[in-house]
């Protein structure tokens, strides 16, 4: 099996496990490597050490350069959670300032509180901005849920006291990764 280091177009560093350098190749002409952040598919492949494990070895310890930074140690640098009743609105754009400077600690936190709201909230898809109305009207069980809604719709919802929030889903969060 072969570990390799990979980064998009964006710079969104992240692991690949392929059989081979032949499999990555091939995988990565056929257009189906992408970036967990952001799904571009323009990615390269960077430069690594090799790194055996051996029975009994421990894994390396992080350096001390990143303990203690305000970005990964400061309270409130993980992304926080829709509270329950809170309806959520899906946008790519949202995220722009995450996926693009963030750190791969940052970005990996960020996809694990996704991935949290996406297994704790109902998906209404395109229904999302009537569901959120019924349920704030009383027509429908107060519950998280999310979808899709358009800025106006968005706007609309806000305007009449329903509180909603931009939530960006890579493909990383809607599907297993393997």
């Amino acid at each position: 099996m072969k570990v390799l280091n990979l980064q998009c177009a964006h710079q969104h560093s992240f692991e690949g496990w392929f059989a081979s350098e032949d499999d990555f190749q091939a995988q990565l002409a056929r257009g189906i490597v992408e970036c967990p952040m952001c799904a571009d598919k323009s990615i390269q492949k960077m430069p690594s050490a090799p790194r055996l494990n051996l029975g009994g070895h421990q894994a390396p310890q992080a350096t001390g350069s990143d303990q203690g930074s305000p970005k990964t140690g400061a309270p409130g640098s993980t992304p926080s959670l829709v509270p329950q009743h809170h309806a959520v609105a899906s946008t790519a754009d949202a995220a722009t300032a995450i996926q693009t400077s963030a750190s791969p600690a940052e970005q990996a936190a960020f996809l694990k509180a996704l991935r949290h709201v996406v297994a704790n909230t109902e998906d209404v898809g395109e229904r999302f901005a009537d569901e959120a109305r019924r349920m704030h009207y009383g027509d429908a069980e107060a519950r998280s849920i999310r979808g899709q809604a358009s800025v106006r719709e968005a706007v609309e919802l806000m305007e009449e006291g329903i509180e909603v929030m931009p939530l960006p889903l890579p493909a990383a969060v809607k599907e297993t990764l393997q």
